[in-house]
């Protein structure tokens, strides 16, 4: 008999699927774009041994900025969320558990901010990932950078997950 197979870390959404276009729903309203700015629900599970919490990023690598574009930045959120919420990406609507924090993403603000590539573009790729991370917490506040941020991650995290979606205009 072999060991049972390992159970690999997984995102969904019930609002976006790897791989299909994203919502209008989720798309920025600002920039020459008339979307609702709403950050979609997600959910995860499986995550591995040892997670003390976890990162959710949605980053654009496709914006023609020569370091992609950070759309999306929270962390700290406790090690037993498994789920946020559709529109918890809105700051004001308090939907994040206690001690998740959202910091700057590249619109300037903390916040979830939707996709909004420049019109003619080839529709860009947008990557949601959640992070499961070694640690409580990162040493960090809503000042921080996605570049700070992602450094972090990076030198934190156990395992990931993502799910893409793709926008153009």
């Amino acid at each position: 008999m072999g060991a049972a197979p390992a159970t690999a870390f997984e995102l969904t959404s019930p609002d976006i699927k790897d791989g299909a276009p994203l919502g209008e729903r989720h798309v920025f309203a600002g920039f020459g774009c008339t979307g609702e700015n709403l950050s979609p629900a997600l959910a995860w599970k499986d995550a591995p041994a040892g997670t003390r919490s976890f990162a959710v990023t949605a980053y654009d690598p496709d914006a023609p900025t020569g370091s992609g574009w950070w759309h999306w930045i929270v962390f700290n959120l406790p090690a037993a969320t498994l789920r946020l919420s559709a529109g918890a990406g809105n700051p004001d609507t308090g939907l994040l558990p206690a001690g998740a924090l959202q910091s700057r993403t590249d619109f300037g603000t903390p916040g979830y901010g939707g996709a909004c590539p420049p019109v003619g573009d080839t529709p860009h790729r947008y990557v949601f990932t959640v992070h499961a991370l070694k640690t409580d917490s990162l040493p960090l506040d809503a000042n921080a950078s996605g570049a700070m941020v992602g450094f972090l991650l990076n030198a934190n995290r156990l395992e990931k997950a993502t799910l893409t979606a793709r926008y153009g205009r």
